[in-house]
């Protein structure tokens, strides 16, 4: 049975908006259920998270590395929530051009680390527009997001 999963982004240039629906597209075709929000449009409240499986976050990095003000409030209220064991992954675009590459995805990562997520090992971060190569990053990293989240059984699932 498929697993609802949640893709939250923020694409300021479609970078990560790309890398968004190549993720999106992968977890669709283990036949599992995406809901994609933006963090430009919809508003994300963090006690949303409870109601799916797992939570892929994408973002581009501002300036240098700073996390995108659209995206500020949800990694402030991260803070305010248990997610011990909740799979999740990171993502994004960044340019290399400046000192702190893909710094806003580290910084996500780095607060579920510190909240004690299940985190997919590799934080997914391209250097501007995904070429060939890092569209197979992509389907790589989603294929073990989905091999986490189908890992997980009743009793590994917390009652949220």
């Amino acid at each position: 049975m498929g697993k609802k999963v949640l893709l939250l982004y923020a694409s300021m240039t479609g970078n990560t908006e790309e890398l968004a629906t190549i993720i999106t597209d992968t977890v669709q075709y283990r036949g599992h259920e995406v809901v994609t929000k933006t963090f430009e449009l919809d508003p994300i409240d963090v006690e949303e998270l409870f109601s799916y499986d797992g939570v892929l976050i994408g973002t581009y990095s501002w300036d240098d590395g700073e996390i995108p003000f659209e995206a500020e409030d949800f990694y402030e209220e991260l803070d305010d929530v248990d997610i011990t064991g909740m799979v999740s992954g990171v993502f994004g675009s960044g340019d290399s051009f400046y000192d702190t590459f893909g710094g806003a995805a580290n910084a996500i990562g780095d607060r579920l680390e510190a909240k004690q997520a299940q985190l997919v090992p590799e934080r997914l971060i391209v250097d501007l527009a995904p070429d060939e190569e890092d569209e197979e990053r992509c389907r790589k990293f989603a294929e073990t997001f989905c091999d986490m989240v189908e890992s997980l059984t009743l009793s590994d699932q917390r009652m949220w």
